[in-house]
């Protein structure tokens, strides 16, 4: 049987999904991520730090050397906001190469918002009304308005969780100035997004893994709903996700970690995440949230089984 890898090189973690063709199409039979925090002391400044850089190196190894036990037939990399946007993100990529023999497609916002969007709606059905598809990784935030047949906005911003906390989060727990400074922050750079929302009036907010899986976890855990680890969708109410976000703001690292549903990787990042998804739900009016547990990489698969694999 065929096997194929695909990598998502995101600003935060780096994930790895091992997928082998069959009668129905691919099925997904591995999956990994490390979080590698390439972003972190530098996405602002526009570089990789030294540190970020050998975790980078690290994870791909261990990725390569997942990937000879299986072994595949083709490995599909993408690099996404980090990479772009570093001074050194093509060298690094070039160091990849060098060390493990995996070629790095560094992608542009607009193909990830691409890939985003196919990758939700192989996990849910969009229907016919118009949804906000919301991406929010460590270095960009995608934003699709979308249905289940057609896109028809999409952009991609760079205003990920790792920048928005090295540039706005100064004090744990967050302030109230900082989380205004925020609000002032985002109503300017998010301008198209919320003339776009006036636009198509999207009814169900739909949030793409990443934090909106925490927080589904989160509340999950909560609500003592049971949980099914191998759905493509998982459950998050609007009015649990303000419950759950007036309690993140006033804990500090140490007790956003003892939450139940918490995960390491994304206890930093978590508080400006949810300051930016009140955003959006204050922004505009929408009947429900949903949550996709299919993103980037998942997308990539949708592609190369419905014959796109031209990247």
């Amino acid at each position: 049987m065929t096997k194929i890898a695909i990598i998502d090189m995101g600003t935060n973690t780096f994930h790895l999904l091992i997928a082998e063709a069959g009668v129905n199409g691919y099925q997904i039979i591995y999956r990994d991520h490390v979080a590698v925090k390439i972003g972190m002391a530098g996405i602002n400044e526009g570089i990789i730090s030294e540190s970020g850089f050998n975790r980078a190196l690290q994870a791909m190894q261990k990725f390569k050397n997942k990937m000879d036990q299986y072994p595949v037939s083709a490995v599909y990399a993408f690099g996404t906001s980090a990479l772009r946007n570093a001074k050194n993100g093509r060298y690094l990529s070039e160091k990849i190469k060098s060390l493990t023999g995996i070629s790095i497609h560094i992608i542009s916002g607009d193909k990830e918002a691409d890939f985003i969007y196919s990758g939700v709606k192989a996990a849910l059905d969009l229907g016919k009304n118009v949804n906000l598809v919301m991406d929010i990784g460590a270095g960009s935030v995608e934003f699709i308005m979308a249905d289940q047949q057609q896109v028809f906005w999409k952009q991609s911003f760079e205003i990920g969780g790792q920048r928005l906390l090295e540039k706005f989060q100064k004090h744990d727990p967050i302030l109230p100035e900082e989380i205004k400074a925020l609000d002032s922050f985002f109503e300017k750079s998010l301008a198209p997004l919320l003339q776009a929302c006036k636009k198509f009036k999207p009814g169900i907010l739909v949030g793409s893994s990443g934090s909106f899986e925490t927080l589904s976890e989160v509340y999950c855990i909560k609500n003592r709903i049971p949980q099914s680890f191998i759905g493509t969708e998982t459950p998050l109410s609007k009015e649990g996700f303000f419950e759950i976000y007036k309690d993140l703001i006033r804990k500090n690292r140490n007790e956003r970690i003892q939450m139940k549903g918490m995960i390491e990787m994304r206890v930093d990042m978590i508080v400006v995440a949810c300051c930016l998804i009140r955003f959006v739900l204050k922004k505009n009016k929408f009947d429900r949230i949903r949550v996709s547990t299919y993103s980037l990489k998942e997308g990539v698969l949708s592609h190369i089984a419905e014959g796109k694999g031209t990247f």
